[in-house]
């Protein structure tokens, strides 16, 4: 078999350090390079193979990554905060921690983490965009309240923004003027337009092929709405990578970090290790969820009444993960069975 040699990358937006070594130790080269295609291809027609090669997890390392795949025998992305753990040193620069990497991804302890197909990440790319289309139209939304506060106009809080109301408000309200009146009008049409881009994202993964079925399967499960389902599926990626309810439970940021010596155990409040798209969408949804699950709403008061409504939120939300994983790992649409069914059973 022929020798691999193996790459330890350490990536950042304009300059990608690299080390090379072979499968005893031994340093056969090392360098930086601009982090461009064009750069990375010329540098691969100078790598001995097979090669194979391994990288931390930054904004940047989605495109490098898969520049690089195709070229590579094998191609790994380590887990940040466990590398650091394993890579501690007191001298540390780019040239250090591609060395590092390298003899991780030699040894065989480098913290792998999962990477999702390329496929995903773009959709995903298109989710996020949503969120600072929603913040923006919430500022926008303020901003018209702070307007009409401003200028001591009354009106009606649960109407403000429906477009009939706005409309009469600004032809009939006599202390609303024309200077007012223009910079109400900008905002109510950046309103507008933040809505329609935001709904037009939305349909567009929706009726996605890759999508489409998937989602359709997650939305029969009750207070799981489309924003959810899509989360979920471009958040989670494959269910089937976590191999248990309670470790995706622990992804989506819904439980605490534990702290144990001897005798001794204390748990934190929610940890900051988590996916935090996922851990927002979950509760927001865990929020609604009691409305439209009688099952759901049962849980939620026993959880109540044991501690505040916090503590019951999150006990719906974890049983939402646990819906999710039970219809994604099954491939199939969510069963409610009544209590009639279940206690004969």
């Amino acid at each position: 078999m022929e020798p691999m040699y193996y790459i330890g990358l350490d990536v950042h937006k304009r300059k990608i350090s690299y080390c090379v070594k072979d499968n005893s130790g031994k340093v056969y080269a090392e360098g930086s390079l601009p982090a461009t295609r064009t750069d990375l291809d010329l540098w691969m027609k100078t790598l001995p193979r097979p090669w194979s090669a391994a990288m931390e997890a930054t904004m940047f390392t989605g495109w490098i990554y898969d520049h690089l795949k195709p070229h590579a025998a094998a191609l790994k992305v380590a887990h940040p905060l466990m590398l650091r753990a394993i890579a501690a040193a007191k001298k540390k620069n780019d040239r250090v921690d591609a060395n590092k990497i390298c003899d991780c991804l030699r040894c065989d302890f480098l913290p792998e983490c999962y990477v999702a197909s390329t496929a995903i990440r773009e959709r995903r790319r298109t989710l996020r965009y949503r969120n600072p289309l929603v913040r923006q139209m919430v500022q926008m939304k303020i901003k018209i309240s702070s307007l009409l506060m401003e200028a001591g106009v009354s009106y009606n809080k649960q109407r403000l923004h429906k477009a009939g109301y706005f409309r009469e408000l600004l032809a009939s309200n006599p202390d609303i003027d024309e200077g007012l009146r223009a910079l109400l009008r900008q905002c109510r049409e950046a309103v507008v337009r933040l809505g329609k881009t935001e709904a037009a994202l939305i349909r567009s993964l929706e009726h996605d092929r890759l999508l489409a079925e998937r989602v359709e399967r997650l939305m029969s499960i009750p207070a799981i709405g489309p924003i959810t389902a899509l989360t979920w599926a471009l958040e989670i990626g494959e269910a089937q990578r976590f191999s248990s309810i309670k470790k995706a439970i622990s992804y989506c940021g819904l439980c605490g970090a534990e702290k144990s010596s001897g005798n001794t155990v204390q748990r934190t409040p929610l940890s900051k290790q988590r996916n935090k798209h996922l851990q927002t969408t979950l509760i927001e949804a865990a929020k609604m969820a009691p409305r439209y699950s009688p099952t759901l709403a049962l849980l939620y008061d026993r959880e109540k009444l044991k501690g505040n409504a916090n503590r019951a939120t999150l006990a719906v939300a974890r049983k939402l993960v646990a819906y999710l994983m039970s219809v994604d790992r099954g491939q199939c649409h969510f069963l409610v069975l009544d209590q009639e069914t279940r206690t004969a059973a």
